[in-house]
């Protein structure tokens, strides 16, 4: 085994380093100021061809000496650093704002009543909030290509980041042609007089054409249409609250105060604990693709410096988007309402925000509802390609996938991961069929579960990386963002994830209406068979077992070197901070 010597004279081992075959060789940078502006962005047909390798990044080497300056530098992603840091805010806040909240709310009122819809968020939320901090913890510590599946293969086992990787790769090319097709349904509120198939191939193309671009067009295109989802939640909100105190036209429903009508008739709960179980998996669906800044940081230049201030966003994008918008939907929305079933979970008709600005006599509004629902489809088919593709390219790097998917070119997209992504977008055209809606059960069937397991492999992977940090005698001070709960956050989180799959696999047995069969089962917890499917291949193929956490490897992947004395001194000046501005960092 190999020894690291830092300037401060701590040691490190770097066992990993002796399995990497190319530990010794120099590194080869691309430098793509040497090409064509068309080539940078994705236009020349040069753009296509392999890079020559990464780009070297302006990585914090205080305190390291040669070898391990030479080691980082070898460990450099071949992905540019092209996500800019408001890019990384933005997906932080508003990337996963998408038909979760906006239609599928709707169901699960109807299914869950007010209160049940506020316990299963709420639940949730603290959840996801707890997964997030912990992630953040590990992304700043090793911002690694492929982020969380990275890090499961590192501090669970192989087998299992193995069936992380794919499952969460699948899980994002089998939504897109299910939000391609939403879109398409969603743009037929206003009855062009277009055919479905023709707004389908619309919305590819627009996919497509986000993907030509690379990371920093997906950055920009989560910005804008997370910029327009705040200001649309934002504006139901404000809105809500005068419809609440009865401040609506005298044509509509809110002309007079409406207060807690609702919870008093028909009632706070829909179907008892059942109706509260069933939502839960509704909760999560809303929230998923949260855990995509977690990828998106690997190709921001200082995820340290960003990372921290995204991570704490999310708690506001639960609070004051999701609970509060519930709130207010909850108040003026009876779950008996018949506008709230009867529209799948993507017909802008079934929205409750639709509902209740119809409600309201204000019909207008709904145009601008519609729209943004629209947007944020579009956003979340976008997000497809970039976390399947990344999560892909990871594999493919590891030995996991076709070495093929390990391809970037000098635009530095990951090419033939991107269109494996893609590949799937034409499934879209199925759903034109007369049995094409079956097919999309079972395309959902897919995507159902699989964010439940990707969050509880963060959590796993925190509390091991934990663990192996203590036994190898390192202290929590050399951490440089600690989740905020810390060790216990992520316990906390995993065992309301394992609550929620036992919730879900008693109304799958046990439905609300009528008896439970086989298929009704499988379309509500495909994912856990192919997960140990996909787990079982896995051992079988790379024989691995979970290592003891004094074997973990702390070092490879690793970015900030900084002591204990160092950050503590760093966090003691900040200490210093007029309590005006330590407030602003500690909320944002």
């Amino acid at each position: 085994m190999d020894e690291k010597y830092l300037s401060s004279g701590k040691v490190e081992s770097v066992s990993v380093l002796e399995s990497s075959p190319q530990q010794y060789e120099d590194v080869i940078w691309y430098d793509p100021s040497k090409e064509t502006r068309l080539t940078r962005i994705g236009l020349s047909l040069e753009s296509f061809k392999r890079a020559p390798g990464p780009i070297k990044r302006d990585d914090d080497h205080t305190g390291l000496d040669a070898e391990a300056i030479a080691a980082m530098e070898r460990e450099t992603p071949l992905l540019p650093e092209k996500l800019k840091p408001r890019h990384v805010r933005m997906i932080a806040v508003g990337g996963s704002i998408g038909t979760g909240l906006f239609i599928g709310t709707g169901g699960a009122l109807a299914t869950g009543g007010p209160l049940g819809v506020l316990i299963a968020w709420m639940v949730m939320g603290f959840m996801l909030f707890n997964t997030i901090q912990a992630m953040g913890e590990l992304s700043i510590l090793y911002p690694v290509a492929g982020g969380f599946y990275n890090l499961s293969n590192r501090f669970v086992d192989k087998s299992w980041g193995f069936a992380m990787g794919w499952n969460y790769a699948l899980q994002w090319a089998a939504v897109l042609p299910l939000e391609v097709t939403a879109a398409s349904v969603v743009i037929s509120y206003w009855d062009t007089g277009i055919p479905q198939g023709v707004w389908i191939t619309i919305f590819l193309l627009v996919v497509i054409t986000v993907t030509v671009f690379g990371a920093a067009a997906f950055g920009e295109e989560e910005f804008l249409s997370s910029c327009v989802k705040l200001f649309v939640a934002s504006l139901f909100i404000m809105f809500s609250l005068i419809m609440v105190f009865g401040g609506g036209p005298k044509g509509g429903e809110y002309h007079e105060f409406v207060g807690s009508r609702y919870w008093h008739n028909p009632g706070p709960l829909a179907h008892g604990f059942k109706g509260v179980a069933a939502v839960f998996v509704t909760a999560a669906f809303s929230f998923s693709g949260t855990e995509v800044v977690g990828l998106a940081v690997t190709e921001s230049p200082n995820p340290r410096k960003v990372m921290p201030g995204a991570i704490k966003m999310t708690f506001w994008r639960i609070t004051l988007i999701y609970i509060v918008t519930l709130i207010f939907i909850g108040l003026l929305v009876p779950y008996n309402d018949h506008g709230l079933t009867g529209g799948g979970s993507w017909n802008a008709r079934y929205s409750p925000f639709v509902i209740v600005v119809r409600r309201a006599g204000v019909e207008g509004l709904a145009h601008i509802v519609n729209a943004a629902i629209c947007i944020a489809i579009m956003s979340i088919a976008c997000s497809c390609v970039y976390a399947g593709s990344r999560t892909l390219h990871a594999l493919g790097e590891q030995g996991y996938a076709p070495k093929a998917f390990a391809y970037v070119d000098k635009a530095g997209r990951p090419l033939f991961a991107s269109i494996f992504v893609i590949a799937f977008g034409p499934i879209a055209y199925i759903n034109l069929g007369p049995s094409g809606g079956v097919t999309f059960d079972w395309l959902l069937a897919l995507t159902g579960l699989s964010t439940l397991f990707t969050w509880g492999s963060i959590c796993y992977s925190h509390i091991r990386f934990r663990k192996a940090w203590a036994v190898q005698g390192h202290s929590v001070d050399e951490i440089p963002f600690q989740a905020a709960m810390g060790i216990w956050g992520s316990w906390s989180a995993l065992v309301l994830i394992v609550l929620v799959l036992a919730a879900q696999f008693y109304t799958a047995i046990f439905p609300i209406v009528g008896k439970g069969t086989a298929e009704g089962f499988f379309k509500s917890y495909l994912a856990l068979p192919i997960v140990v499917i996909m787990y079982i291949a896995g051992y079988f193929w790379k024989r691995d077992t979970m290592k003891a956490p004094r074997d973990i490897d702390l070092v490879s992947g690793r970015k900030v070197w900084d002591t204990a004395e160092q950050l503590n001194a760093e966090r003691a000046q900040k200490a210093l901070r007029p309590i005006h501005i330590r407030a602003w960092h500690f909320l944002f």
